[in-house]
């Protein structure tokens, strides 16, 4: 797989999972309200106080670690491979990032660390298809 085309696969993905996440977080979370949130208050950010560089950072950041895991030793070339890969590369960095927070601060209920684990999962499993059907197009 070139450089070239594992840069570009991780762009696109990157720009795929801030778009499916702000799609999916934006119009599920709103529904739940205070459920998801634990005891901290202050801690979000409205869209407007958002740091749009660090947000955009770090989305290339995973999209380019998909797109070199997918690229490079897992020769991953599909929609189909991409997101079964990132369905189990998403549940697992989804269920450490979010116990360790869970366990360490008060950000999150329960039910918002769990909620957060299954909508964390799927996104990244999109952003994984994406980046699996980038790194393959063009090829036969």
């Amino acid at each position: 797989m070139t450089n070239n085309k594992i840069i570009v696969a991780g762009v696109v993905g990157a720009m795929s999972l801030l778009l499916i996440g702000s799609l999916i977080f934006g119009l599920t979370l709103p529904q739940f309200g205070e459920t998801l949130n634990g005891s901290a208050i202050g801690v979000m950010k409205s869209p407007e106080e958002f740091g749009w560089i660090p947000l955009i950072i770090g989305h290339l950041a995973y999209g380019w670690l998909f797109a070199i895991i997918f690229g490079r030793w897992a020769n991953i070339s599909t929609f189909a491979g991409g997101a079964k890969a990132g369905l189990i590369l998403a549940a697992l960095i989804s269920l450490g990032n979010e116990l360790i927070s869970f366990g360490s601060t008060n950000v999150a209920s329960f039910t918002g660390t769990m909620v957060d684990i299954v909508l964390g999962t799927i996104v990244f499993a999109l952003m994984g298809g994406v980046v699996g059907a980038m790194l393959g197009r063009g090829e036969k």
